[in-house]
């Protein structure tokens, strides 16, 4: 009973400390599983020189919304997850493009221009629930193709990786 309530209170006392930190370069490492790792030129780091993300973080980020169609799925979904804009901010990284890398092995150059033209999201949530890795998941990185019908292009669909697990900031 004791070490159970130790736990609650260990737990009780890191929850502060699973957002991002407003100043400072340390920020406290996952508590979940690691479902996303960030590396290159950030300033807020929390394991060695990179930034490692379980859900919870990822999801303490503001969030950003959009129903979209894909050219990979049929009809149009609810999407929710933080803007790459924002993502980046947080980090507090400089950079003109970032390299993105797939657990399908799928890797993509974005300009980070991109995430400013356009209101590019790290999708966490389809239709309200995590996405599954066999829809795309758990992490994507999307588009809102039914804003604008030159994201259509064949140029910005292979920037729309899916199963995204490393970030590279150059």
């Amino acid at each position: 009973m004791k070490a159970l309530l130790m736990g609650w209170a260990m737990l009780a006392l890191s929850i502060p400390l699973t957002g991002l930190a407003e100043s400072g370069t340390e920020t406290a490492a996952p508590s979940g599983p690691v479902i996303l790792t960030v590396t290159g030129n950030i300033g807020h780091t929390n394991v060695a020189d990179e930034m490692q993300f379980d859900r919870a973080m990822l999801e303490a980020l503001p969030q950003h919304e959009f129903d979209t169609g894909t050219p990979w799925t049929e009809g149009s979904s609810h999407y929710r997850g933080p803007l790459m804009r924002d993502l980046l901010a947080s980090l507090d990284s400089e950079s003109d493009t970032v390299h993105v890398s797939a657990l399908n092995g799928y890797e993509a150059e974005i300009p980070v221009s991109d995430f400013y033209d356009y209101d590019v999201i790290l999708a966490l949530a389809k239709d309200g629930s995590a996405i599954p890795i066999r829809e795309y998941g758990p992490l994507w990185v999307l588009y809102p193709f039914d804003q604008d019908e030159a994201m259509l292009s064949e140029k910005i669909r292979f920037r729309a990786v899916w199963q995204v697990m490393q970030i590279d900031v150059r």
